[in-house]
């Protein structure tokens, strides 16, 4: 099994969207990628509740059964569209893939 965790700080303000509105919409952007692509195991999403300098705004936590099943989710049309959206929002990106 592989693990993919992923942490994102965003901007404060993107094109006149507050941080708190990109969240809540990166958030559901991310929770419907399991409909549309069968390869995602486990797929969770949370937005941090406390105010750190040293804190994400948003982490996604999830599972995949094989390397090959997290690179097709990667490659994965639905993937690339909310990618392009973070890209826009996020100013710093963190990742862990591990197998356990």
């Amino acid at each position: 099994m592989i693990k993919h965790i992923v942490m994102w700080r965003l901007m404060e303000e993107v094109e006149g969207t507050a941080k708190e509105g990109n969240t809540r919409v990166m958030r559901a952007r991310l929770e419907a990628l399991p409909k549309a692509i069968p390869e995602i195991g486990r797929l969770e999403v949370g937005l941090n509740i406390k105010d750190s300098e040293r804190a994400a705004d948003v982490v996604l936590y999830s599972e995949f059964d094989s390397p090959e099943a997290l690179a097709t989710y990667i490659q994965h049309p639905a993937h690339q569209e909310v990618v392009a959206f973070i890209r826009e929002v996020a100013s710093e990106t963190r990742v862990v893939d591990y197998e356990v």
